[in-house]
């Protein structure tokens, strides 16, 4: 998979994307990622890259300019199965569509910044937008870094144990049930019995009845979807 990121702050992702699942995914070649910085395709002399709204009370938009002619450069080099974008207002980033997204070869994420793009941009080049919560943050980087780790993590060959992903939490619709390791009492606090039994069977059982109970719990509106 190739990822690209268009962003106005290139240098925030080399201390995340350094390390990590996402470091030896790279290294492995499941994955290539690369930043451009916007500035790089604006044609004001001091490389601004937003103006003011129109009809606007404050704040500034990102430039249609300088975002049109990044993805037009782009999309003339390969073809792109999606071109995100990150906004408070996108679609909440869900683990489901994490799984659908693991089938592209190539997408496009451009991150948002100021109060945000011009609806132009939105309209003609975005194809999907996502954020990942009810608030708001400097940028769009951030939302950018969960989408990509949270794709990379589960391409098949990103981490040792591809079963580990495939139990994590909202895989199967339900948040994951408890989990212990060793010593067997820690604290006077004792693993429960079901999990030493070597009964796989009854275990499984135990961890759905345990995952269920946790999500009605915590995520109860997990359960009524």
């Amino acid at each position: 998979m190739r990822i690209d990121i268009i962003t106005l702050f290139p240098e925030m992702f080399e201390g995340p994307f350094g390390h990590s699942i996402v470091k030896r995914a790279k290294d492995k070649g499941i994955v290539e990622i690369f930043t451009h910085n916007l500035r790089d395709w604006s044609l004001d002399k001091h490389k601004r890259v937003d103006d003011y709204p129109y009809a606007g009370k404050g704040g500034m938009l990102m430039s249609p300019q300088p975002i049109a002619d990044c993805i037009d450069q782009l999309k003339t080099e390969r073809e792109y199965d999606e071109i995100f974008y990150t906004s408070p207002d996108g679609l909440l980033l869900e683990q489901k569509s994490l799984n659908q997204m693991i089938e592209y070869k190539n997408i496009i994420i451009l991150c948002g910044h100021y109060k945000g793009i011009d609806e132009r941009i939105r309209e003609h080049y975005i194809t999907k937008e996502f954020s990942i919560g009810n608030y708001v943050l400097s940028g769009g980087e951030l939302a950018a870094m969960v989408l990509v780790d949270g794709i990379v993590r589960i391409i098949p060959g990103a981490i040792g144990d591809e079963m580990s992903a495939l139990s994590d939490s909202f895989q199967d619709g339900l948040v994951a049930p408890p989990a212990y390791t060793r010593p067997k009492v820690f604290k006077g606090w004792e693993v429960p019995e079901i999990l030493l039994s070597g009964d796989e069977k009854k275990i499984d059982q135990w961890k759905l009845e345990q995952a269920i109970e946790r999500t009605r719990k915590r995520r109860p509106e997990l359960l009524n979807e």
